[in-house]
């Protein structure tokens, strides 16, 4: 065990040594700032909701978030192959199984670690900047499952669902890496999907077909449940159904891409 955290120690320092991540992490700090400060010179006031300013700059953080898991997992494994540094992992007394997982799990920390930057800046931030209210009327829609309480309860439940949504994006992500040897490539198939899944799946929708709710980006939006209402209209779709559907496209993917890095050949 004492090994397998080494392995995922080591691939944690690939992600960090490059200046791209640190520029990344800048970003997620310098964004709420920015949109803040524009609040306050564009209105003449700062009298604003600090929990309706949270949501807002999360929900914008989320998208560069996206883009950035994307980036670092899409290169995860095809960027490997594409320097040729694969072959300096297999010739180590690790498996290729727990290459992989250890490749897979420092993505889940970094996605992990980008959220708690986005909740903490924005949190504390708007905090200093508007004080803490109490008045959660602009930030839990009345349809809410969690209308009436705190809005404490509101956040944490929304961050929960951007977390599992941001793993679901990096699984795909990481498997697009583990099928293609060009990082480049895999990258931009990456960003192609995440920029054009809900829109493929809002056309689908537009069919009314019942399949349509089993697609995958269509249960990526949890957060309209949360909302009061649900990621198609016109679907039965509940949050466990979401959960369910997202569990077994977890699984699939998870299983493609070890099936597929276990068996690829290494050789020049």
């Amino acid at each position: 065990m004492a090994n397998f955290w080494k392995l995922v120690q080591n691939e944690n320092m690939k992600i960090y040594r490059r200046i791209r991540t640190w520029i990344m992490l800048g970003i997620i700090v310098l964004v709420p700032v920015l949109i803040s400060v524009i609040y306050i010179i564009a209105s003449g006031d700062n009298d604003a909701n600090n929990w309706w300013m949270m949501n807002l700059e999360t929900t914008i953080l989320y998208q560069l978030i996206a883009i950035f898991s994307v980036v670092i997992a899409a290169d995860s494994v095809a960027g490997e192959f594409s320097t040729g540094t694969i072959k300096l992992l297999l010739i180590r007394p690790w498996s290729r199984s727990m290459i992989l997982l250890s490749k897979f799990l420092s993505l889940v920390l970094f996605t992990l670690l980008l959220m708690a930057i986005c909740f903490v800046v924005t949190w504390g931030l708007n905090a200093v900047l508007f004080g803490i209210s109490s008045d959660t009327s602009d930030l839990i829609p009345a349809a809410s499952p969690v209308a009436g309480d705190s809005a404490w309860a509101y956040i944490s439940l929304f961050y929960l669902y951007l977390f599992i949504a941001q793993i679901m994006i990096v699984t795909v992500a990481f498997l697009l890496s583990s099928a293609f040897r060009s990082g480049g490539l895999a990258i931009g198939l990456s960003i192609f999907m995440l920029f054009s899944g809900t829109l493929i799946t809002g056309m689908l929708s537009l069919t009314e077909k019942p399949w349509v709710k089993y697609v995958f980006f269509a249960n990526i939006d949890l957060t309209s449940y949360l909302n009061g209402g649900v990621p198609l209209p016109d679907q039965d779709m509940t949050l466990g159904f979401s959960l369910g559907v997202l569990l077994v496209y977890f699984i699939v993917f998870n299983a493609i891409s070890w099936t597929v890095f276990s068996r690829r050949d290494v050789a020049a």
